[in-house]
C-alpha cells in the first residue's frame, strides 16, 4: 500500500471519530452531546417536581394556593417543552425546527423562558401558606441553578452590522419629521409567505376583508357564542393558520390558549368594538400569572382589532388584561386596557404594532423579548398618591436575551389622568429584576413623563446592573438634562448602539414577521 493511500485511510478514520457526539457547533461553547445530556437531566428533575406538585392540584379551601400550584404545573410543563426544543435544535442546527432558523436566537429564547418560568412559579407560591413551597423549595432552587448554568453555554450574538440602507417611506403614525418608517406592504418586493398561508389570505391582516375558519358571535350568528369553544375546535400543533373571527361585542370570559394550540389567528371588528373583558385580580385570590383576562402560550399567535381588558380597578392591585408566553407572536391594532400590570409579556419573542396600552403601575411588565412600534402608551389615574411606572422589565440573568424595545410610539396621559398631571408622577420604568433592560427609541414623549425619566424599585437595587436606554426621543417629556444618573442608565449616542434593539436584531424579526403580513420597521431608517 502506498503512503498516500494509508494517509487517506487514516484521515477517513479521524473523520469517523469526529461524530455528532463530539461535535461543537459555532453557537455552543461545549459539545452538543454534553449540552443535550445536561438538558435531559433537567427535564427529569422537572418531571419529578411535577409529580410532587400534582398531589396538591386539587387543594381546596385556599384559592391562591390552588392557583399557585396550577401555575407551577403549567410552567414546568412548558419549560420541559422549551428544553426539548433546545436539545432538538442542537441535534439538527441547520433545520428550522420550532423556531426561526436562527438556532442561537431560538435556543437563547427558549432557555431564558424556562429560567423565567421557575421564577414565576416561586413568586406565585410566595403568597401562600408555605407548606407546598417548603416541600419543593430545594428542588426549585436546584432547577433554577441548573437552568442558569445552561444559558452561558450558548454563544452570544456577534455585534450586528449597522443598517446602512433605509427602507422606503412607510405609513406609520407620529414618526419624527423627516424620518421614514419602513412599511413592508410598500416594499418593492412582496414579502415571502410560508406554505400555510392561502393566496387569498396573504393580506388577511392588512385588509378589511375577513376570511376565517370559524366565527364567534354573541347573537348566535357565528359557529360559537364563546371564544373558548372556538379555541377548543382548533387543531393542536398545527403548522397551518387557524383563523377565528370574533364579531363585535363584549365577551365576558377569561380566555386561555394552551401550549398545544399553535398558529391561531384571532380577528376582531376593531379596538373597543370586539372586547374581551375580565376582572380577576390579586386581592381576590388570583396569582398575577392567573389573573389574565386573555392568556396565550401556543406559539405563533396573531391577533388583530381586539381589545383585551381587566376592569378590576386600581384598588385590586395586580390585574392582568393580556398575558403572552407565545413565541413569535404578533398583536396588531389591538388594545390592552387595565390599571396595575395590564400587559404581561411573560416570556418569548413578541411584536406589538399600532396597539393602545393603558395602565398605572408597571403596566407593561414581564421577561419577554419584545418590540413595540407605533403604539399609543397611555398612563392612567390610579390610587391617591400612587406613582405610575410604564415598564417593569424582569430580566434576572445577564445571559438572557430579553428586554423591551419601544419605538416610534406616543407616550402620553389617558383622559382620566390629564386633570391630575401635577399630582401624579409618571416614569418610563423601574427595575423589577436585577438585569432589567428597556430602551425607548424615537418616541414622542409628552409632559406626562417626569424629568428624571426613571424610578427606583427599592433604594439602590439594580441601579448598577440594569440597562435603560434612550435614543432620539422627542417631545416635552424627552429632555435628558434632568434624567437619572444611575450607572445602568445610558443615552445612546450612535446608531451602532441602537441597532442592537431593532426588530431585525433584537427579535430577529426579518426571519418571521414577513410571513404574518403585518407591517414593521426592520431597522432605524436614519
Amino acid at each position: 500500500m502506498s503512503w498516500w493511500k494509508g494517509f487517506l485511510i487514516f484521515l477517513m478514520l479521524c473523520l469517523c471519530v469526529s461524530s455528532e457526539e463530539s461535535m461543537t457547533y459555532d453557537y455552543l461553547k461545549v459539545p452538543a452531546s454534553e449540552f443535550v445530556s445536561s438538558i435531559n437531566t433537567i427535564v427529569e428533575v422537572i418531571r419529578q417536581m411535577s409529580s410532587i406538585l400534582s398531589q396538591f392540584a386539587d387543594f381546596s379551601g385556599d384559592r391562591r394556593l390552588q392557583n399557585a400550584v396550577s401555575d407551577c404545573i403549567d410552567l414546568l410543563d412548558v419549560s420541559s417543552d422549551e428544553l426539548i426544543w433546545s436539545a432538538s435544535a442542537s441535534e439538527n442546527p441547520h433545520g428550522k425546527g420550532n423556531g426561526t432558523g436562527n438556532v442561537r436566537s431560538d435556543t437563547q429564547t427558549w432557555l431564558s423562558a424556562a429560567l423565567s418560568n421557575q421564577d414565576t412559579c416561586k413568586e406565585g407560591l410566595d403568597g401562600t401558606s408555605g407548606l407546598v413551597k417548603s416541600l419543593i423549595a430545594g428542588s426549585l432552587d436546584q432547577l433554577y441553578s441548573m437552568l442558569r448554568e445552561l444559558l452561558p453555554l450558548v454563544q452570544t450574538d456577534q455585534k450586528p452590522k449597522p443598517i446602512s440602507k433605509p427602507g422606503p417611506i412607510g405609513k406609520g403614525p407620529k414618526a419624527p419629521p423627516g424620518r421614514a418608517l419602513r412599511n413592508t406592504e410598500d416594499d418593492d418586493e412582496s414579502p415571502s409567505f410560508p406554505e400555510w398561508i392561502r393566496p387569498s389570505d396573504r393580506k388577511l391582516l392588512e385588509t378589511n376583508g375577513v376570511s376565517y375558519d370559524v366565527s364567534v358571535a354573541l347573537d348566535g350568528t357565528g359557529n360559537f357564542t364563546k371564544i373558548m369553544d372556538a379555541i377548543k375546535a382548533a387543531p393542536e400543533y398545527s403548522s397551518q393558520r387557524f383563523v377565528i373571527y370574533i364579531k363585535k361585542g363584549l365577551y365576558l370570559e377569561n380566555v386561555e390558549i394552551k401550549k398545544k394550540k399553535w398558529n391561531l389567528v384571532m380577528l376582531g371588528d376593531g379596538i373597543d368594538v370586539t372586547v374581551i373583558s375580565g376582572n380577576r385580580n390579586f386581592i381576590d385570590g388570583w396569582t398575577t400569572f392567573r389573573s389574565a383576562t386573555f392568556a396565550v402560550s401556543g406559539k405563533g399567535f396573531l391577533a388583530r382589532d381586539i381589545t383585551f381588558q381587566n376592569t378590576a380597578g386600581p384598588e385590586k392591585h395586580q390585574a392582568v388584561a393580556l398575558r403572552s408566553d407565545s413565541d413569535l407572536s404578533v398583536f396588531y391594532r389591538c388594545a390592552m386596557r387595565g390599571f396595575q400590570d395590564t400587559l404581561y409579556t411573560h416570556t418569548m419573542r413578541q411584536f406589538y404594532r399600532e396597539c393602545t396600552i393603558t395602565g398605572t403601575v408597571d403596566f407593561i411588565f414581564g421577561d419577554g423579548t419584545v418590540v413595540f412600534q407605533n403604539c399609543h402608551i397611555l398612563a392612567r389615574r390610579g390610587l391617591p398618591n400612587q406613582k405610575n411606572t410604564i415598564t417593569a422589565q424582569g430580566r434576572k440573568d445577564p445571559n438572557q436575551p430579553s428586554g423591551f424595545s419601544i419605538q416610534f410610539s406616543n407616550i402620553s396621559a389617558d383622559a382620566d389622568l390629564v386633570p391630575y398631571l401635577n399630582t401624579t408622577s409618571t416614569y418610563l420604568g423601574r427595575p423589577w429584576k436585577e438585569y432589567s433592560r428597556t430602551i425607548f427609541m424615537r418616541n414622542n414623549m409628552s409632559s406626562v413623563v417626569r424629568p428624571e425619566g426613571w424610578l427606583e424599585w427599592n433604594a439602590d437595587f439594580a441601579l448598577n446592573t440594569l440597562f435603560y436606554g434612550e435614543f432620539l426621543n422627542y417631545g416635552p417629556g424627552s429632555g435628558l438634562g434632568s434624567r437619572v444618573k444611575w450607572p445602568g442608565y445610558h443615552v445612546l449616542n450612535s446608531s451602532d448602539q441602537a441597532n442592537n434593539f431593532t426588530v431585525s436584531q433584537f427579535i430577529k424579526g426579518d426571519l418571521w414577521l414577513p410571513s404574518t403580513g403585518v407591517k414593521f420597521t426592520a431597522g432605524l431608517d436614519i
